[in-house]
């Protein structure tokens, strides 16, 4: 499965957000620290979640960095958040 798909099927699992965007920006990044050609290392996600409502704002990216460890642990190297 393709990594915005596992990525969009974690959040949903995890957090049940309201609204959901998964985007693959690793192209913008060609040539930068962490890009490698062909593979998904830059990620942007835009999320509306009430389960993440009445959090500070680092403690949301905390709770949305726990649920994508296995991301970075396969070799992701940037993950954008967009919480509302």
């Amino acid at each position: 499965m393709e990594i915005c798909k596992r990525i969009e099927n974690s959040l949903l699992n995890e957090f049940s957000p309201q609204t959901l965007e998964v985007i693959d920006e690793s192209h913008h990044h060609a040539g930068h620290s962490g890009a490698r050609e062909g593979e998904t290392t830059h990620v942007r996600v835009i999320m509306q979640a009430k389960s993440l409502a009445g959090l500070r704002r680092v403690q949301q990216h905390m709770a949305v960095n726990a649920a994508l460890k296995w991301y970075f642990d396969e070799g992701g190297h940037a993950l954008a958040l967009e919480i509302n």
